[in-house]
């Protein structure tokens, strides 16, 4: 077991990804075909599964309500409507609200691709309703940056390897994952979407241990 400070080996995390990979294979994480919507995408995953998210940008894109501008003028009710398969939709409506609303003053995503990341990770987070994982699946997925993104699946996923106790500080996990690996974007991305992936195939809260590609080398495996 590691010290509370989280310092895993880079051979202990590439083992683990390289078996997801050889398992999962190129997935592509994350979906979305603008920067904005990955951002939106970002907010309406909070406490849902991902199916539920697609529903809610479906009709949003029904609605043509996809873009800051359309976001913007629509009433929060209104939008509230339209991602409520994303449950919690009264909530992420008013997160939404004040994310496009920083996103306008900032001067849209062009104006928060312009700043370093070190003053755009800060900024992002000063926004109500957008948390530590909020904020880096925006920097990672939407802006490319080298910002690791730890959700409930890695960190079930490190307590059942043995490499974490799982209940670190966010920011703990997150600088020992990025210490380890290296400032890896292409990396970064592919890891994380392998471990949402792995856990709906297999690390779910009741393991299926059967056929898991990683029970080879998992201490809790069933």
């Amino acid at each position: 077991m590691t010290s509370p400070g989280f310092s895993p080996s880079q051979l202990a995390l590439r083992c683990i990804f390289d078996q997801l990979h050889r398992t999962y294979g190129d997935l592509g994480w994350w979906p979305g075909d603008s920067r904005f919507e990955i951002m939106v995408g970002a907010v309406l995953t909070q406490n849902t599964a991902w199916r539920n998210v697609e529903k809610a940008l479906a009709n949003l894109k029904a609605a043509n309500a996809l873009s800051l501008d359309a976001l913007l003028a629509l009433p929060t009710a209104a939008l509230a409507e339209l991602i409520r398969p994303s449950g919690y939709f009264n909530i992420k409506a008013d997160r939404l609200g004040n994310l496009c609303r920083f996103l306008a003053d900032a001067g849209g995503d062009t104006g928060l691709a312009a700043m370093a990341t070190d003053a755009l990770r800060p900024a992002l987070l000063g926004v109500k309703g957008i948390g530590p994982e909020t904020c880096d699946d925006i920097l990672l997925y939407a802006f490319d940056r080298p910002v690791f993104v730890i959700d409930a699946y890695t960190r079930r996923l490190l307590k059942r390897h043995g490499l974490a106790q799982g209940d670190e500080p966010y920011e703990t996990l997150r600088a020992g994952f990025e210490r380890a690996l290296g400032p890896d974007v292409p990396m970064y991305q592919a890891y994380h979407g392998l471990i949402v992936e792995h856990a709906k195939q297999a690390c779910a809260v009741r393991p299926r241990c059967v056929g898991c590609g990683l029970a080879v080398s998992c201490p809790k495996r069933a």
